[in-house]
């Protein structure tokens, strides 16, 4: 049986991802808080409630955990409607919370990752129009420059905003999220401000702290064409890869915002990211389809052989990383991978997920991608948005009843991962058997 170790970078981050309103409990003074509230909106009318607890304090226990078991970073993110719960007010306490998170972090040995910006917006600017606001971008730099000022002691590597993509496409072209116009003119307007918003938190980060490392997170989902003699389906897949993965971090480059069938310069945004983050979850196979209009003429699918999640909603399809971190190394910037995981409450498919997709990030750092950490997606159980309750993405398992942890075996897998900085056959072979062949093929 062919034995090796796969060895990361010197100096390579080792961590799990959180966001606030899927993580504090308690939030209810913001856009998704009013969004749960409606009828149909969430899967079985769930709610997130207290959460995993963590503004109540039981953050210090996950990353006691984190850090128990080899993790040396933690990203997470800041609640916008608890630092400004109403235009004309700041609190204090909140930005002391989140100090004390910092400072927790840092005296467990973790780096932090801090977003400003992970879907949800307070009420005050939710119902004033949000993002589809001319000023939308001043009131978000004057909130970031806050946030950074009260952290800067702690904090020097930022995400403004998380998945600008997915924040478009659910919420403006589609009605999966707040507020669910289904608009593609509405879409169009909200992913500028969210360009012209990022460069002007660009701006203020390195205003207040020179020493910052600044970018953004975006969803990476791969596209390829369902029949790749069709040109039709490659064309398809192209247009979904432009639109979706490319638009944003793209105007990033040149200032050109490319969304679509539509183009704006945004000139302010050119040169404004210092590292990539990449979230990738899967792969979706593209056909043409005449006469889905609705739809732009296409049908979407997963690869009929691939292993898919509990529920259907991710496909096990570990070479679209390769993919992912190959389209990031051509920006020529530092990639972090900031999102990667599946929703498995059995933790029977993850590990096998977690090795291969991690054998993929191996791959890309022996081709010189200068890949700087890697964050699973996620620490523990929470309220994954508008599938609630219903799936299942931590490491550590969540009984919502009594907050009670649950220790998967994929946080043994991951600890080794983590503690060696490295993949051994050994741990595959304990951990994810059926990875084996494929990640350590006979000669």
């Amino acid at each position: 049986m062919p034995q090796a170790t796969f060895n990361f970078p010197a100096g390579f981050l080792w961590g799990a991802a959180t966001a606030a309103h899927q993580v504090e409990g308690g939030n209810t003074n913001n856009n998704w808080a009013a969004w749960e509230a409606e009828p149909g909106r969430i899967l079985n009318g769930d709610r997130s409630g207290l959460a995993c607890d963590w503004w109540g304090g039981r953050w210090k226990e996950d990353l006691d955990r984190a850090a128990e078991t080899g993790q040396n970073a933690h990203r997470m993110s800041i609640e916008w409607s608890r630092v400004q719960p109403t235009p004309d007010h700041w609190d204090e306490d909140a930005l002391d919370h989140y100090r004390e998170i910092m400072r927790g972090m840092l005296a467990r040995g973790l780096t932090p990752m801090v977003t400003l910006h992970h879907f949800t917006d307070p009420l005050w600017f939710y119902n004033q129009g949000g993002w589809e606001l001319e000023n939308a971008p001043e009131l978000f730099e004057k909130y970031v420059s806050r946030v950074v000022e009260a952290l800067k002691e702690y904090v020097s590597l930022w995400v403004t905003i998380n998945e600008p993509n997915v924040y478009v496409v659910s919420g403006y072209t589609g009605t999966d999220f707040p507020p669910g116009k289904g608009d593609m003119n509405a879409a169009f307007t909200v992913l500028r401000n969210l360009v012209r918003g990022h460069a002007a938190a660009y701006q203020a980060i390195k205003r207040i702290q020179k020493n910052s490392v600044v970018g953004i997170a975006v969803n990476y989902r791969s596209f390829k064409p369902a029949c790749a003699a069709s040109p039709f389906d490659s064309l398809l897949a192209r247009f979904l890869h432009n639109s979706y993965n490319d638009s944003f971090t793209r105007a990033l480059k040149t200032g050109e915002l490319h969304f679509a069938a539509k183009h704006v310069a945004v000139p302010e945004a050119a040169g404004t990211q210092d590292f990539i983050g990449v979230n990738y979850y899967t792969r979706d196979l593209v056909r043409f389809a005449p006469l889905a209009s609705r739809d732009l003429f296409m049908k979407r699918f997963f690869p009929k052989d691939a292993l898919l999640s509990p529920t259907g909603f991710i496909a096990h399809v570990p070479d679209g990383m390769f993919e992912a971190l190959r389209w990031a190394n051509g920006y020529g910037l530092p990639i972090y991978i900031t999102e990667n995981g599946v929703e498995d409450a059995a933790d029977e498919l993850r590990p096998r997920y977690l090795v291969e997709h991690l054998h993929q990030v191996w791959r890309a750092a022996n081709f010189n991608f200068p890949i700087k950490g890697y964050f699973h997606w996620s620490l523990v159980d929470n309220f994954e948005w508008e599938r609630g309750w219903s799936q299942r993405f931590g490491l550590w398992g969540l009984d919502i009843q009594t907050q009670a942890r649950i220790r998967r075996r994929s946080v043994d897998l991951y600890a080794e991962i983590c503690r060696q900085n490295a993949i051994s056959s050994d741990t595959v072979q304990r951990f994810a058997p059926e990875a084996y062949p494929r990640l350590f093929p006979e000669a």
